[in-house]
């Protein structure tokens, strides 16, 4: 079990404000240049320091291009002199020499000497940006070309807020809504609506909260939102608890609240009355549907789980006038409730949902990083009751390393497991749910 973050998003997000709120929060500094010098990137320098963020006491993380890198990110006049709206921006999202596809930023995350952990993280964050940007041009997550997101301080921040986030040990991310402004702002595409097109497609595809202020302006990057979706993994707070670590994070400008981000390592209380609630409260949707395309059926069951549930599957059964049809079973947490069913009401044909409190034994579980010669993948490490050690490789690291070596999955699948083997620990060949 890691430690719990919580991610106070009250004036927006950005990816160098989430770096410097977790390097405020304990994040060794020398540790993340170490790994951060690894990257095979050049043509930048990193700058951390302490600044005012309004009354607040905050850390600042800065990635600054060389001149040949320079580019508009803090040019207030260009971002919203066209449309007339002068904002917050956190320095991110508006560069136009860099055009780096999905695959180049994995292949600079997979050729540093990240941490299996950081490069998971960094990887799957990439990922969501792409399928966010392919959905908003009309084109594939294999054909995007990222503009903002593949310059070197997007790069740089992705990786910098994995590290951080896996250095400090962080097994549940719990995050507010996301407070968001409006209007309109220069891009590399040209002059857009805010929230920006990959914002609204990350939030939208992952059931992120969006928090209107009525203020001009981007509060919410690409970078900070993709890191959300790929971390978050509870969308409330426990009903109480107590606090073992702040970290304030300021964003480039100073405004009225001040735009700084707050990361709190925190610990669920015991209720006075008796035991706290389990952690793991865990839910199940059902419904069945018999006039719903298949087509629709698998869309659902992607949406699904990649905005939280721990399961999802179809059952074929019979129903009324003996059609055929599916029912559709959903384990997820009591916090995702709301955002499931909504998924499940607008994507399918059903006009009711049923719930109920399940119970289970969960094996004891850690993610270890396994090296491979195609990297460093992640592993469910799982402990039998007999203590009988088995590893089960993690699919969406099996599948980063896979694309970046262009190998194929069963090679590397192979790969990892029997790295576990000669690592001492018996491994499975089934891969585990959670």
């Amino acid at each position: 079990m890691g430690k719990t973050l919580y991610l106070e998003c009250g004036t927006g997000i950005a990816g160098d404000m989430l770096v410097a709120a977790l390097l405020d929060l304990g994040a060794d500094e020398d540790g993340l240049r170490a790994a951060l010098s690894t990257l095979p990137l050049d043509g930048y320098e990193i700058r951390i320091s302490r600044v005012m963020a309004g009354s607040l006491a905050a850390c600042d993380f800065a990635v600054v291009p060389d001149e040949e890198h320079e580019n508009r990110d803090h040019d207030m006049d260009w971002l919203y002199g066209d449309s007339g709206d002068h904002g917050h921006e956190h320095g991110h999202g508006h560069h136009h020499h860099a055009h780096r596809g999905l695959a180049e930023c994995l292949a600079i995350i997979e050729g540093s000497a990240l941490s299996g952990g950081a490069k998971a993280i960094a990887a799957r964050s990439f990922d969501i940006l792409a399928e966010a940007e392919a959905r908003a041009h009309g084109t594939s997550k294999d054909e995007v070309h990222f503009h903002e997101v593949g310059a070197i301080d997007s790069i740089v921040d992705i990786a910098a807020a994995a590290w951080c986030l896996d250095a400090l040990g962080v097994g549940d991310v719990i995050v507010s809504p996301l407070a968001e402004g409006e209007g309109r702002i220069n891009t590399a595409h040209g002059l857009i609506p805010i929230p920006v097109p990959a914002v609204a497609n990350i939030c939208a595809a992952h059931g992120i909260a969006l928090a209107p202020t009525g203020r001009k302006g981007e509060l919410v990057t690409p970078t900070g939102a993709a890191l959300v979706a790929a971390t978050r993994t509870k969308t409330a707070l426990p009903a109480s608890y107590t606090v073992s670590a702040i970290g304030c994070g300021a964003g480039k400008r100073s405004y009225d609240p001040p735009s700084v981000l707050r990361a709190f390592i925190i610990e669920e209380a015991a209720s006075a009355g008796g035991p706290a609630e389990a952690p793991a409260d865990l839910w199940k949707l059902e419904t069945e549907v018999d006039d719903c395309p298949g087509e629709a059926l698998g869309h659902v069951l992607d949406r699904l789980l990649r905005v939280g549930a721990r399961e999802a599957h179809f059952l074929p059964c019979f129903m009324k006038k003996n059609r055929p049809g599916y029912q559709l079973e959903v384990l997820c947490s009591g916090a995702d409730i709301p955002v499931l069913e909504q998924i499940i009401f607008e994507d399918t044909t059903t006009i009711g949902i049923r719930r109920m409190r399940m119970d289970r034994t969960a094996l004891p579980r850690e993610e270890v990083p396994i090296e491979t010669p195609y990297g460093t993948a992640l592993a469910k490490r799982v402990v039998l009751p007999t203590g009988e050690v088995r590893i089960y490789p993690e699919y969406t690291s099996v599948a980063a390393l896979s694309r970046v070596a262009d190998a194929s999955y069963q090679a590397v699948y192979q790969a990892v497991t029997a790295a576990a083997q000669q690592q001492g620990a018996s491994s499975s060949s089934t891969d585990a749910s959670a």
